[in-house]
């Protein structure tokens, strides 16, 4: 009773301090105002993010106070690394910092997160169990700055954001749940109810944005929290790739083509498949509402039979992403914008 009241009041904190923040955003003219990147038409206040940092912040300080299964190694790596990178991108939506600042602060925040947990947990591969040492923390770090940057990245329509960290969130809950350690539950769930809080705000048509602050906060909490699953049981790093695939398909792809065709990835743009079909339903709600779709009756099935051993974690990770290849392909990831549309 206890916790769910806990889970309760971080709803509505979120939703209280998101509104607080879109008066402040609107009285300091603090606004994304659309541009020929944009995917938006009227300008928008932003910044709303910062709730979701303030109400999860909140709610993992009384976690750990009352020990409710977060450890200090834990709380101090999300503490540490998630308002570091708030505070980053707060800056950044203020002002402007270079790219190669940005990136160096991120690759702080991951050391941060791997000192604390102890860096990349032994894999589970094809029924081999691999114990990477150096190299592991090493694509660790890199796995973590993928997932932060990603989900910037994926940041660029109403609710697209806060619905796939939602769903995420509440399907790495579950499987906790499934593996009888209900306990480990409240910490994704914690931060799906400052999303969801947020999300009240955010859903298309969007009255406040999340800013790189929320984005990039959420981004390393997600990474950790994967990260923080896979030292309970290895098969669950697996399950939350499983769960992030719509984001790490479009942003992956959409890179590896931008990349190839010479571009400059740190300039902003409209290539990522969310993008294209956003612009080709005319509206944001298809999509966001396709992103839970998607994760609702593919990927959590998914992530649930690889977390009850019916299937492997990697052979799960391909069955997944395969049709979200497909789709993202389909709506042309990465693809050169027209210039009409650029």
């Amino acid at each position: 009773m206890m916790k769910t009241l806990l889970l309760l009041v971080i709803v509505v904190l979120a939703y209280g301090l998101t509104a607080l923040l879109r008066r402040y955003a609107l009285a300091r003219s603090l606004l994304d105002v659309p541009n020929a990147r944009s995917s938006h038409v009227a300008p928008t206040p932003r910044g709303g993010g910062v709730a979701i940092v303030i109400s999860f912040v909140a709610g993992l300080c009384v976690l750990y106070g009352l020990d409710w299964g977060v450890t200090l190694p834990v709380f101090l790596a999300l503490l540490g690394a998630g308002l570091a990178i708030a505070v980053l991108g707060f800056l950044d939506d203020h002002g402007h910092i270079a790219a190669r600042w940005r990136l160096l602060g991120h690759f702080a925040a991951a050391a941060w997160v791997l000192y604390w947990l102890g860096g990349l947990p032994p894999l589970s591969l094809l029924g081999w169990t691999l114990e990477l040492g150096w190299l592991g923390t090493a694509l660790a770090s890199v796995y973590l700055v993928w997932v932060l940057n990603l989900y910037n990245f994926m940041d660029g329509i109403d609710g697209i954001a806060s619905v796939e960290a939602l769903s995420v969130c509440v399907g790495g809950a579950l499987l906790y749940v499934y593996l009888e350690q209900p306990v480990y539950a409240l910490l994704p769930l914690l931060l799906a109810a400052a999303v969801a809080g947020f999300l009240c705000w955010n859903f298309p048509p969007a009255k406040i944005f999340m800013g790189d602050a929320g984005s990039g906060f959420l981004g390393i909490a997600l990474g950790t929290l994967s990260l923080q699953a896979a030292w309970l049981a290895p098969q669950l790093l697996w399950c939350w790739l499983i769960l992030l695939g719509v984001f790490i398909v479009d942003a992956t792809l959409t890179l590896l083509r931008r990349l190839a065709r010479g571009d400059k990835v740190y300039q902003a743009h409209r290539s990522h498949a969310y993008q294209y079909a956003t612009r080709q339903f005319g509206r944001h709600l298809p999509v966001t509402l396709a992103v839970w779709v998607i994760n609702l009756v593919w990927l959590w099935p998914l992530a649930w039979w690889v977390a009850a051993g019916g299937l492997d974690g990697v052979l799960g990770v391909l069955l997944a992403y395969l049709p979200l290849v497909a789709l993202a392909v389909y709506f042309r990831a990465g693809a050169l914008e027209e210039q009409g549309n650029a």
